[in-house]
């Protein structure tokens, strides 16, 4: 005899208990159970079952990835490496990115823009941001459109010597910060001076 649902009832925080004749089958995420169809007089048969684990699944695959953006926000890539290590297979993690990204929650284009201004407003220069965003996952071009949208590298390495002096640790600190030498090409000279004077 195939069970039937005899009961749906909220118990809070977006959840769901659902009984199957007359006694509790699961509590699942309400997202799961409307998709699902799963109502009162539905038959929870196979093929229904099959469906209620496909949507969950899904739910969670949303939830591990809602929770990752909850501090910061991530790459397309590095969210789907984090569903892959927690088991979520490719393409229900895709699928959830997907929706992601429709709802406007993931956007490297932004994502990466943000992190590079960021690095740049604590000092950074191209190629520390360059390097960042790399690990972090995002695309070549949106690495490229995030470092383009910020100030010129060597106005920003002006701006950092005007702040500390155009000492040689000041040069030494840029370097290290991942501005390029041909950006700070002309400031080397000026530390120099600053050495002898």
């Amino acid at each position: 005899m195939i069970p039937v649902v005899t009961g749906v009832r909220d118990v809070g925080k977006g959840r769901v208990a659902i009984e199957l004749d007359g006694s509790l089958w699961r509590v699942l995420p309400a997202a799961a159970v409307v998709r699902s169809g799963l109502n009162v007089g539905v038959a929870v048969d196979r093929p229904r079952a099959r469906r209620v684990r496909t949507e969950l699944r899904r739910s969670e695959a949303l939830a591990i990835a809602a929770r990752s953006l909850r501090f910061r926000d991530h790459s397309r890539q590095s969210l789907a490496d984090r569903l892959s290590r927690s088991r979520v297979d490719a393409a229900t993690g895709d699928e959830a990115l997907s929706t992601l990204e429709r709802l406007g929650l993931v956007d490297d284009n932004r994502s990466a823009s943000a992190r590079a201004k960021a690095l740049a407003e604590r000092d950074a220069g191209d190629l520390f941001i360059r390097a960042d965003l790399e690990q972090r996952g995002y695309k070549p071009a949106d690495i490229a459109a995030a470092i383009d949208a910020l100030d010129p590298e060597t106005a920003r390495a002006e701006h950092i010597v005007e702040q500390r002096g155009a000492r040689p640790q000041t040069i030494r600190r840029l370097l290290t910060k991942g501005f390029s030498p041909d950006a700070i090409e002309g400031l080397i000279a000026d530390a120099e001076l600053h050495e002898l004077g």
